[in-house]
This record gives C-alpha cells, sequence and structure tokens, in this order.
C-alpha cells in the first residue's frame, strides 16, 4: 500500500472499500451496474483523535490497516489519483474484522 497523502482531522477516517464481489455464491456473474458497494474497507489514515472537554484527545478504536465494517450511508467519497476513499467519522464505523 503507498502512503496516502491525506490528514483528516479530528475524529474523521479515511477508509478505502475492498473491491465489489465479481460473482455471486452460486456462481452468477453480476453486471457492474447490479453491484453493491461493499460496506467493508481498510483504514488508510487517521485524525488525532476527537476533542474532549478536558482538551485532550480521545484515542482512536481502530488503526491503520484494520478490516472494518461502516454504516451503509456513512461518510465522504473523495477521489485523489485515481483511487476511491471514504472520509468517515469513527462512529460510524460498526466493527472491526479480524
Amino acid at each position: 500500500m503507498a502512503k496516502l497523502n491525506i490528514r483528516p482531522l479530528n475524529d474523521k477516517i479515511v477508509v478505502k472499500r475492498v473491491e465489489a464481489e465479481e460473482k455471486t455464491k452460486g456462481g452468477i456473474v453480476l453486471p457492474d451496474a447490479a453491484k453493491e458497494k461493499p460496506k467493508e474497507g481498510v483504514v488508510m489514515s487517521l485524525g488525532n483523535g476527537k476533542l474532549l472537554d478536558s482538551g485532550e484527545r480521545a484515542k482512536f478504536q481502530v488503526k491503520e490497516k484494520d478490516r472494518v465494517i461502516f454504516s451503509s450511508y456513512a461518510g465522504t467519497e473523495i477521489k485523489i489519483e485515481g483511487q476511491e476513499y471514504l472520509i468517515l467519522n469513527e462512529d460510524d464505523v460498526l466493527a472491526v474484522v479480524d
């Protein structure tokens, strides 16, 4: 993985979606229009953490290179150097996949 030249702020994270499945479990090949955008991706970059009332920064529960599952309509899609990424709040992450 190449180093990403984007630094999210506060409790934001940058995620790269995993590739959509090319065919169903039954073996049917899906056209591009029928593929769902995956709700799973890899954490590429983290912000500094949420600013707490005490002035300290909260620690993230995820780290770079974690594979995560996130909410369906979470985040903002961006495109950098031909690659698509998603910027979302840490709260939009539902789980870490081991």
